[in-house]
Protein backbone atom coordinates (compact mmCIF):
# COMPACT_ATOMS: atom_id res chain seq x y z
CA UNK A 1 0.00 0.00 0.00
CA UNK A 2 1.30 3.69 -1.03
CA UNK A 3 2.13 6.09 1.40
CA UNK A 4 -0.26 8.32 0.29
CA UNK A 5 -2.88 5.34 1.00
CA UNK A 6 -1.76 5.54 4.84
CA UNK A 7 -1.79 9.70 5.09
CA UNK A 8 -5.23 10.40 6.79
CA UNK A 9 -7.37 12.65 5.07
CA UNK A 10 -7.93 15.68 6.18
CA UNK A 11 -11.87 17.09 6.19
CA UNK A 12 -13.76 19.75 4.48
CA UNK A 13 -14.36 21.15 8.39
CA UNK A 14 -10.62 20.79 9.37
CA UNK A 15 -9.32 22.73 6.10
CA UNK A 16 -11.84 25.59 6.70
CA UNK A 17 -10.52 25.75 10.42
CA UNK A 18 -6.84 26.14 9.17
CA UNK A 19 -8.10 28.35 6.14
CA UNK A 20 -10.07 30.61 9.17
CA UNK A 21 -5.89 30.63 11.34
CA UNK A 22 -4.46 31.78 8.52
CA UNK A 23 -6.60 34.45 7.59
CA UNK A 24 -6.68 35.50 11.41
CA UNK A 25 -2.67 35.22 11.61
CA UNK A 26 -2.35 37.24 8.47
CA UNK A 27 -5.67 39.41 10.01
CA UNK A 28 -3.26 40.13 13.30
CA UNK A 29 -0.26 41.39 11.20
CA UNK A 30 -1.84 43.90 9.48
CA UNK A 31 -3.40 45.19 12.89
CA UNK A 32 -0.22 46.01 13.81
CA UNK A 33 0.04 48.77 11.01
CA UNK A 34 -2.96 49.12 8.72
CA UNK A 35 -6.20 50.80 9.64
CA UNK A 36 -9.35 48.80 10.51
CA UNK A 37 -11.02 49.80 7.23
CA UNK A 38 -8.36 48.88 5.06
CA UNK A 39 -8.18 45.02 7.09
CA UNK A 40 -11.83 44.70 6.85
CA UNK A 41 -10.90 45.14 3.00
CA UNK A 42 -8.56 42.42 2.91
CA UNK A 43 -10.31 40.38 4.61
CA UNK A 44 -13.32 40.78 2.27
CA UNK A 45 -10.29 40.17 -0.67
CA UNK A 46 -9.43 36.52 1.22
CA UNK A 47 -13.13 35.39 1.19
CA UNK A 48 -13.19 36.19 -2.32
CA UNK A 49 -10.41 33.90 -3.02
CA UNK A 50 -12.13 31.74 -1.46
CA UNK A 51 -14.75 31.66 -2.75
CA UNK A 52 -13.02 32.13 -6.72
CA UNK A 53 -10.67 28.86 -5.81
CA UNK A 54 -12.81 26.74 -3.95
CA UNK A 55 -12.16 22.75 -4.96
CA UNK A 56 -9.27 23.31 -6.33
CA UNK A 57 -6.08 21.52 -4.64
CA UNK A 58 -2.31 22.12 -4.92
CA UNK A 59 0.10 19.67 -5.54
CA UNK A 60 -0.02 18.99 -2.15
CA UNK A 61 -3.18 18.46 -1.57
CA UNK A 62 -4.16 21.47 0.60
CA UNK A 63 -7.29 24.15 -1.21
CA UNK A 64 -5.30 26.33 -3.53
CA UNK A 65 -6.31 29.57 -1.68
CA UNK A 66 -4.47 28.67 1.17
CA UNK A 67 -1.68 29.70 -1.16
CA UNK A 68 -2.44 33.55 -2.02
CA UNK A 69 -2.84 33.52 1.43
CA UNK A 70 0.38 32.62 2.49
CA UNK A 71 1.76 34.98 -0.67
CA UNK A 72 -0.11 37.82 1.31
CA UNK A 73 1.30 36.85 4.96
CA UNK A 74 5.22 37.02 3.49
CA UNK A 75 4.44 40.67 2.35
CA UNK A 76 2.39 41.43 5.40
CA UNK A 77 5.62 40.82 7.11
CA UNK A 78 7.60 43.72 5.52
CA UNK A 79 4.44 46.30 6.02
CA UNK A 80 3.31 46.56 2.78
CA UNK A 81 0.73 48.67 2.00
CA UNK A 82 -3.26 47.19 1.79
CA UNK A 83 -3.76 47.46 -1.54
CA UNK A 84 -0.76 44.99 -2.49
CA UNK A 85 -1.62 42.72 0.49
CA UNK A 86 -5.12 42.32 -1.66
CA UNK A 87 -3.58 42.08 -5.24
CA UNK A 88 -1.24 39.38 -3.16
CA UNK A 89 -4.44 37.36 -2.59
CA UNK A 90 -6.17 38.15 -5.87
CA UNK A 91 -3.10 37.34 -7.96
CA UNK A 92 -4.51 34.27 -9.36
CA UNK A 93 -7.92 34.80 -9.76
CA UNK A 94 -7.49 36.47 -13.60
CA UNK A 95 -5.55 33.57 -14.52
CA UNK A 96 -7.18 30.73 -12.93
CA UNK A 97 -11.08 31.30 -12.00
CA UNK A 98 -13.61 32.16 -14.64
CA UNK A 99 -13.45 36.37 -12.83
CA UNK A 100 -12.40 39.05 -15.18
CA UNK A 101 -10.18 41.71 -14.74
CA UNK A 102 -14.06 44.17 -15.04
CA UNK A 103 -15.58 42.00 -12.10
CA UNK A 104 -12.20 43.26 -9.94
CA UNK A 105 -12.15 46.46 -10.85
CA UNK A 106 -16.06 46.47 -9.81
CA UNK A 107 -15.65 44.42 -6.34
CA UNK A 108 -12.27 45.81 -5.50
CA UNK A 109 -11.60 49.18 -7.23
CA UNK A 110 -9.44 49.72 -10.16
CA UNK A 111 -5.83 49.92 -8.96
CA UNK A 112 -6.21 46.24 -7.34
CA UNK A 113 -7.71 45.23 -10.74
CA UNK A 114 -4.50 46.51 -12.31
CA UNK A 115 -2.14 45.31 -9.98
CA UNK A 116 -3.32 42.21 -10.13
CA UNK A 117 -3.09 42.18 -14.29
CA UNK A 118 0.03 42.95 -13.99
CA UNK A 119 0.67 40.13 -11.51
CA UNK A 120 -0.98 37.73 -14.31
CA UNK A 121 0.95 39.42 -17.34
CA UNK A 122 4.06 38.16 -15.24
CA UNK A 123 2.95 35.20 -14.55
CA UNK A 124 2.42 34.64 -18.75
CA UNK A 125 6.51 34.90 -19.54
CA UNK A 126 7.57 31.74 -20.46
CA UNK A 127 11.24 31.45 -18.98
CA UNK A 128 13.24 29.00 -21.35
CA UNK A 129 16.47 30.49 -21.12
CA UNK A 130 19.33 28.56 -21.72
CA UNK A 131 21.90 30.84 -20.84
CA UNK A 132 23.30 33.54 -18.63
CA UNK A 133 22.95 36.23 -21.37
CA UNK A 134 18.94 34.92 -22.25
CA UNK A 135 18.29 35.25 -18.19
CA UNK A 136 19.60 38.67 -18.50
CA UNK A 137 16.80 39.67 -21.24
CA UNK A 138 14.16 38.00 -19.60
CA UNK A 139 15.30 40.31 -16.13
CA UNK A 140 15.15 43.37 -18.43
CA UNK A 141 11.58 41.96 -19.76
CA UNK A 142 10.01 41.41 -16.28
CA UNK A 143 11.33 44.59 -15.16
CA UNK A 144 9.94 46.60 -18.25
CA UNK A 145 6.43 44.53 -18.20
CA UNK A 146 5.55 45.98 -15.00
CA UNK A 147 4.41 49.54 -14.68
CA UNK A 148 4.06 49.28 -10.62
CA UNK A 149 6.75 48.40 -8.83
CA UNK A 150 4.51 46.57 -6.46
CA UNK A 151 3.26 44.34 -9.13
CA UNK A 152 6.98 42.41 -9.31
CA UNK A 153 7.05 42.39 -5.50
CA UNK A 154 3.71 40.14 -5.22
CA UNK A 155 5.52 38.32 -7.74
CA UNK A 156 8.45 37.86 -5.63
CA UNK A 157 6.97 36.92 -2.99
CA UNK A 158 4.13 34.17 -5.25
CA UNK A 159 7.53 32.78 -6.24
CA UNK A 160 9.15 32.41 -2.43
CA UNK A 161 6.11 30.49 -1.60
CA UNK A 162 6.20 28.18 -4.44
CA UNK A 163 9.68 27.08 -3.91
CA UNK A 164 8.55 27.20 -0.27
CA UNK A 165 6.61 24.50 -0.72
CA UNK A 166 8.34 22.94 -4.13
CA UNK A 167 8.97 19.14 -2.26
CA UNK A 168 5.75 18.31 -3.67
CA UNK A 169 6.74 18.71 -7.49
CA UNK A 170 8.61 15.43 -9.39
CA UNK A 171 12.81 16.28 -9.30
CA UNK A 172 13.04 17.42 -13.11
CA UNK A 173 10.27 20.05 -12.80
CA UNK A 174 11.76 21.10 -9.10
CA UNK A 175 15.11 21.58 -10.99
CA UNK A 176 13.53 23.62 -13.71
CA UNK A 177 11.84 26.14 -11.20
CA UNK A 178 14.73 26.53 -9.02
CA UNK A 179 16.85 27.40 -12.03
CA UNK A 180 14.99 29.95 -13.54
CA UNK A 181 14.63 31.30 -9.55
CA UNK A 182 18.40 31.12 -9.41
CA UNK A 183 18.72 33.32 -12.75
CA UNK A 184 15.38 35.30 -12.62
CA UNK A 185 14.08 35.82 -9.75
CA UNK A 186 16.86 36.37 -6.95
CA UNK A 187 19.00 38.65 -9.13
CA UNK A 188 15.71 41.04 -9.55
CA UNK A 189 14.70 40.73 -5.97
CA UNK A 190 18.43 41.88 -5.32
CA UNK A 191 18.22 44.72 -7.68
CA UNK A 192 15.43 46.22 -6.05
CA UNK A 193 16.97 46.16 -2.69
CA UNK A 194 14.56 43.09 -0.92
CA UNK A 195 17.54 40.94 0.33
CA UNK A 196 15.68 38.74 2.97
CA UNK A 197 13.73 38.09 -0.43
CA UNK A 198 17.17 37.67 -2.63
CA UNK A 199 18.66 35.25 0.22
CA UNK A 200 15.68 32.93 0.74
CA UNK A 201 15.01 32.85 -2.91
CA UNK A 202 19.17 31.80 -3.23
CA UNK A 203 18.82 28.75 -0.37
CA UNK A 204 16.12 27.29 -1.63
CA UNK A 205 17.18 27.72 -5.52
CA UNK A 206 20.34 26.15 -4.41
CA UNK A 207 18.79 23.25 -2.62
CA UNK A 208 16.68 22.14 -5.72
CA UNK A 209 19.02 22.22 -8.73
CA UNK A 210 21.66 21.00 -7.17
CA UNK A 211 20.75 18.90 -4.23
CA UNK A 212 23.94 16.75 -2.93
CA UNK A 213 26.01 20.00 -3.94
CA UNK A 214 23.89 21.45 -1.04
CA UNK A 215 24.30 18.84 1.09
CA UNK A 216 27.93 18.58 0.91
CA UNK A 217 28.37 22.12 1.22
CA UNK A 218 26.14 22.58 4.31
CA UNK A 219 27.76 19.54 5.66
CA UNK A 220 31.02 21.15 4.99
CA UNK A 221 29.93 24.45 6.88
CA UNK A 222 28.42 22.59 9.37
CA UNK A 223 31.55 20.89 10.54
CA UNK A 224 33.35 24.63 11.33
CA UNK A 225 29.89 25.59 13.58
CA UNK A 226 32.26 25.33 16.75
CA UNK A 227 34.43 27.87 15.95
CA UNK A 228 32.06 29.51 13.89
CA UNK A 229 30.58 31.83 16.93
CA UNK A 230 34.17 32.41 18.52
CA UNK A 231 35.60 33.42 15.35
CA UNK A 232 32.90 35.81 14.58
CA UNK A 233 32.63 37.00 18.11
CA UNK A 234 36.95 37.93 17.80
CA UNK A 235 36.43 39.55 15.02
CA UNK A 236 33.72 41.80 16.18
CA UNK A 237 35.45 42.60 19.32
CA UNK A 238 38.79 43.46 17.30
CA UNK A 239 36.95 46.26 15.35
CA UNK A 240 34.47 47.03 18.23
CA UNK A 241 37.93 48.28 19.95
CA UNK A 242 39.56 49.98 17.31
CA UNK A 243 36.65 52.07 16.18
CA UNK A 244 36.04 52.79 19.98
CA UNK A 245 40.07 53.78 19.83
CA UNK A 246 39.14 56.29 16.92
CA UNK A 247 36.05 57.75 18.75
CA UNK A 248 33.80 56.53 15.87
CA UNK A 249 30.63 54.92 16.98
CA UNK A 250 29.53 51.87 15.33
CA UNK A 251 27.60 48.67 15.28
CA UNK A 252 29.01 45.63 14.38
CA UNK A 253 26.95 42.79 13.26
CA UNK A 254 28.80 39.40 12.12
CA UNK A 255 27.25 36.64 10.07
CA UNK A 256 27.92 33.28 8.16
CA UNK A 257 27.99 34.04 4.31
CA UNK A 258 25.62 31.94 2.91
CA UNK A 259 25.90 28.89 0.61
CA UNK A 260 24.91 30.10 -2.52
CA UNK A 261 27.29 32.81 -2.58
CA UNK A 262 30.16 29.62 -1.41
CA UNK A 263 29.65 27.57 -3.56
CA UNK A 264 29.23 30.50 -6.65
CA UNK A 265 32.92 31.44 -5.27
CA UNK A 266 33.78 27.94 -5.64
CA UNK A 267 32.07 27.59 -9.02
CA UNK A 268 34.04 30.45 -10.70
CA UNK A 269 37.32 30.02 -9.17
CA UNK A 270 37.62 26.31 -9.27
CA UNK A 271 38.16 26.48 -5.57
CA UNK A 272 37.63 23.52 -2.70
CA UNK A 273 35.60 24.52 -0.03
CA UNK A 274 38.77 24.29 2.38
CA UNK A 275 39.99 26.91 0.34
CA UNK A 276 37.35 29.85 0.27
CA UNK A 277 38.58 31.64 3.31
CA UNK A 278 35.80 34.47 3.33
CA UNK A 279 33.06 32.06 4.76
CA UNK A 280 32.48 34.53 7.75
CA UNK A 281 31.35 38.66 7.31
CA UNK A 282 31.66 41.35 9.51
Amino acid sequence: MSEAAHRPQTSTEDWSRLFEERVEALIKLLNAYLEPGQVERVRVACDFAADAHAGVQRRSGEPYVFHPVAVATLLARVQFDYETIMAAILHDVLEDTHHSKTDLAERFGTEIAELVDGVSKLTQINFSSKVEAQAENFRKMFLAMARDIRVIMVKLADRLHNMQTLDALPPPKRRRIARETLEIYAPIAGRLGMNYLRLELEKLGFRHRYPVRFQVLEAARGRLAGHRREIIGQLESRIRDRLLAEGIKARIVGREKHLWGIYKKMRDKHLPFQQVYDVYAV
